[in-house]
């Protein structure tokens, strides 16, 4: 098999763009973050219908085409290249990393205090609604914006034969040739932008909460200096799973990931208030089923409260800034697959896990909040996220187990989800990458030096949150992506299944 080669204009023009943007947005930080924040709010209050029908119009896409004549077009030749659990649990490590384990206890504490549709705070109404809206920002919506450029890469990839795992090609069905030019380069370097800041967001949630815990389990002070020991022991655990490559290391750390976040979960749910949790879970989820087209189209354009477009706007803008990250990586990993078992098991395995765990620890953390056990959103508002978290994990049984559990759990999923992004990374900056081929080691050990560079440097300067900000603001054109994503989709699909 050929030896693999790097692209040399994207790989040198990507470095170039991340380290001046990075350089740049952290030196002006006081006036970029600003301005940063004013396009963001612009983005989710003038944008908010269009990411609205984008994401259900996507859904119902989805389902049209697993369950019509196309659902059958098995992606690739010969048997599936991972077993159903071993692929199930790379994609859901990649796409949901520490935020769900950061979010599932905290999301409802915020739609408690803070709830839609004019709903008084901490009300028994308000209380109904805290754990509906997590489940719905987790679920099929969300893995619907992650779904369908994975359907479409992996149709480029395995059907249309392009040798190639980058997103100006998943968009030559509708680019034709300029996808092959300098925009088709310009595409490629602002979905490898969007994933460093994707990556920012998440080292932004999980090294603070992950430091917190350590803190505490030592009895030390949080600081930067403990910051950045754990972002180098997590660069050390990513690093040597890339290396490996996907089947000995990024398959295996997944596999890993998914056992130690049920063992949690389990613990949690048998330790807590299980009856609680259960019938607490069955109440939201039906409210959740009942209202999911009211909260697909939620706007509030007369009352004007804010909550769609500070959450749900904000949701579908930062999961599609990285939903090509996510399409490339399960592409990769469905040869075998057909585009019904890619859709179906994307929505289900990855809404699946977000459920359990918003229903066992956003459960027991509103229990704790409800029953005056621990006040949870007084924490919140005082001290913070990590604070809370640690309060809520002192709170459970055996918690000087609980702790340090956590802790492996949480570098894991942060291990996961940058271990495929450096696999990523280096594959955008390939020339070409046949079936059973990979990145060259050397290129994966590249890009998992730089995003540890990047992420410690942010943390030690405090830029960390615009870099984040910036990832969201990329949502725009990477709006207009989806709509070409369509466009190539379905001509392919014409030109390749005429009707008889």
């Amino acid at each position: 098999m050929n030896k693999v080669r790097i692209d040399p204009f994207i790989f040198w023009a990507s470095l170039a763009v991340i380290i001046a943007a990075t350089v740049l947005l952290v030196v002006n930080r006081s006036t970029a973050e600003p301005y940063l924040d004013n396009m963001m709010t612009a983005i989710t209050y003038k944008m908010d219908w269009a990411f609205q029908f984008l994401t259900i119009g996507l859904f119902i896409l989805l389902i049209w085409l697993a369950f019509s004549r196309y659902g059958k077009i098995t992606l690739g030749e010969g048997k599936p290249e991972f077993s159903t659990f071993s692929w199930g649990t790379m994609l859901f490590t990649a796409g949901m990393g520490t935020s769900i384990m950061y979010w599932s206890m905290l999301e409802p504490i915020f739609y408690f205090t803070g709830p839609p549709f004019g709903i008084e705070a901490e009300s028994k109404e308000a209380a109904e609604w805290a754990l509906t809206y997590g489940l719905f920002h987790w679920g099929i919506s969300a893995w619907s914006l992650y779904a369908f450029p994975t359907v479409v890469i992996a149709y480029s990839y395995f059907i249309k034969k392009r040798p190639s795992l980058k997103m100006s090609v998943a968009l030559s069905g509708a680019l034709g040739k300029y996808s092959d030019g300098w925009l088709g380069k310009l595409i490629d370097i602002l979905v490898i932008w969007s994933l460093v800041g994707g990556l920012g967001t998440s080292l932004g949630l999980g090294v603070p909460m992950v430091s917190a815990v350590v803190g505490s389990i030592l009895g030390i002070e949080q600081t930067l200096t403990l910051d950045a020991i754990i972002v180098i022991c997590i660069t050390i655990v990513y690093s040597a799973s890339a290396y490996l490559g996907l089947h000995k290391g990024i398959r295996r750390l997944s596999d890993i990931n998914v056992y130690l976040a049920l063992a949690l979960a389990i613990f949690v749910f048998i330790a807590g208030p299980s009856l609680f949790i259960l019938t607490y879970f069955t109440n939201s989820f039906g409210m959740m089923i009942q209202n999911f087209a009211m909260m697909s189209f939620y706007t509030d354009p007369i009352s004007q409260g804010g909550f769609p477009q500070g959450w749900t706007v904000f949701y579908w803008a930062w999961f599609a800034a990285t939903a090509p990250f996510m399409g490339l990586f399960v592409a990769r990993i469905s040869r075998g697959r057909t585009i019904r078992q890619l859709i179906t098991h994307m929505l289900l395995w990855g809404s699946i896990g977000g459920w359990i765990y918003f229903m066992v620890f956003g459960g027991y953390t509103m229990n704790l909040q409800l029953q005056d056990i621990l006040p949870v959103k007084d924490i919140l508002t005082e001290s913070g996220g990590p604070a809370s978290i640690v309060a809520i994990l002192m709170s459970l049984p055996l918690s000087a187990i609980v702790l340090p559990f956590f802790v492996i759990l949480a570098v894991i999923f942060l291990s996961t989800s940058m271990d495929s992004a450096t696999y990523i990374l280096s594959a955008i900056a390939t020339k070409e990458l046949g079936e059973g081929q990979e990145p060259a080691r050397w290129h994966r050990m590249i890009w998992g030096a730089v995003l540890a560079t990047i992420s410690i440097s942010l943390l030690l300067i405090g830029g960390l949150r615009v870099i984040q900000t910036s990832a969201v603001v990329v949502s725009v054109p990477i709006y207009i992506f989806y709509l070409l994503l369509v466009v190539s989709l379905l001509r392919w699909l014409k030109q390749d299944f005429p009707k008889a």
